[in-house]
């Protein structure tokens, strides 16, 4: 897809999240430069995403590392697997409540608040493991009410794309939206292990606090323009108030994109394992320390950061290649069950983030082209719940089999765990279509 060049937004001081749009800008340079440069307010989102999604990701690291090395004796398998099970818990269990929000509120404010409460906690935090004694409790506690505020922010920036890009411009947009997800994720990992064992919890939980902030500020400046339900631009500001359909009946009546939902939660069940065994790799097999950490977990993200880049280059249907994605991750999770070594890991991982990128980038854009707008809020929180069912189960049942099974054994249950969910995801074979050529889901509530 060519990307058209972007309009200016003139915004309302009111906090309805408004805009009027002006005539498009002209000149070979404009149109050249990157989205987030000839847009300034889906680059003043883009960046805060960078922020949030980094903190979030710095905090989940940080801490599985924390009690891995430093806060549980015994059981750390368990104790990691049932922290990374509490932080994926509020995307599914909320998933109702978060669609209801982003449909009735203004996507902004709801970016804004999720962040600049994060924040708060995160600071709340700080200030205790400052003082000292913090039990293991509130640092769960803490790591929920984070995944909380993430369950409400993810979602909300996803529906967001169309208030704040052209049509012509939503595949670039989706594809700068995922690639943030991956550079969150690099930038998370390096620092989160790595300050943990420089400045503890408390040094983590104040960096959080400042990302968060930092995102608040960087939303709350940006101009949103409302959407109406047909996609066009509200008049002066104002649109129709979507109907909302129960999230049963959008899956429902969109099925090629619930097959699909399906086959990736089977694949998150091994997927999502790889942040428990990262860790306990590292301290036994590896033996390494939180350097190991963040070069393995920077690994998987720089690997997925390429492929959100590159994701749209590659060829086939998306049901054809995520397939052989899905093929060449299981691969890539396995191998590090056979071979020990760094560098072969590290690259293992690599490989393994491309997949997830390059996949992610392909379907998301699909499912912004299929899915009608006024179902996009209720669409994307059962999307983050249906996906997200997954990662509490594997989190758990992986990191409690960390402490009776080798780290290596799990590698390879990972990488034979997603070769079903490959093969099923083929077997959709024509059944979705390209988002090159998909037409664009009807608009009305009822089809």
């Amino acid at each position: 897809m060519t990307a058209s060049p972007m309009t200016d937004m003139a915004e309302t001081d009111t906090d309805t999240d408004t805009d009027t749009q002006a005539q498009p800008r002209t000149g070979s340079g404009r149109r050249s430069a990157p989205l987030v440069l000839r847009n300034r307010a889906f680059g003043a989102v883009w960046l805060g995403q960078v922020l949030a999604q980094a903190a979030v990701r710095m905090f989940q690291v940080g801490v599985s590392w924390w009690i891995v090395a430093y806060a549980v004796p015994e059981a750390r398998g368990l104790a990691s697997g049932l922290f990374m099970a509490v932080c994926t818990l509020p995307a599914v269990a909320l998933a109702p409540v978060v669609a209801g929000a982003v449909a009735r509120f203004p996507h902004r404010s709801v970016l804004r608040t999720s962040a600049a409460v994060a924040g708060a906690a995160s600071a709340a935090l700080a200030l205790w493991a400052y003082g000292g004694g913090l039990p293991l409790t509130t640092v769960y506690a803490a790591g929920l009410a984070l995944a909380t505020c993430q369950a409400f922010f993810d979602p909300c920036l996803t529906t967001s794309v169309p208030e704040l890009v052209d049509d012509a411009d939503i595949e670039t947009a989706t594809g700068f939206e995922l690639s943030t997800q991956s550079l969150a994720g690099l930038a998370g990992a390096l620092l989160g292990a790595l300050t943990v064992d420089r400045a503890g919890v408390a040094g983590l939980a104040a960096g959080c606090a400042a990302a968060y902030l930092g995102a608040a500020v960087l939303v709350a400046s940006a101009r949103f323009r409302t959407v109406a339900a047909d996609g066009a631009d509200g008049a002066n500001g104002a649109a129709a108030p979507p109907r909302r359909r129960p999230l049963r009946r959008i899956l429902a009546e969109l099925p090629s994109v619930r097959r699909i939902l399906i086959c990736f939660t089977a694949a998150n069940l091994f997927t999502a394992a790889v942040f428990v065994v990262i860790p306990l790799y590292t301290r036994s097999v590896l033996f390494g320390g939180g350097g190991t950490v963040a070069l393995l977990e920077a690994s998987l993200g720089t690997g997925a950061l390429v492929g959100a880049f590159t994701g749209t280059r590659v060829p086939g249907r998306p049901t054809v290649a995520g397939a052989w994605c899905l093929g060449l991750m299981a691969l890539a999770l396995a191998l590090p069950g056979l071979f020990a070594q760094r560098p072969v890991v590290a690259g293992c991982l690599a490989v393994a983030g491309w997949c997830a990128g390059a996949v992610s980038v392909r379907f998301v854009a699909l499912f912004q082209r299929m899915v009608p707008t006024a179902d996009k809020p209720g669409f994307f929180a059962v999307m983050q719940a249906v996906l997200g069912a997954s990662l509490p189960v594997a989190s758990l049942v992986f990191g409690s089999a960390g402490d009776f099974l080798s780290p290596q054994t799990l590698c390879l249950v990972q990488g034979v765990g997603l070769l079903p969910a490959a093969c099923a995801l083929a077997l959709l074979g024509s059944r979705t279509p390209d988002p090159a050529v998909a037409e664009p889901a009807p608009t009305g509530g009822e089809r």
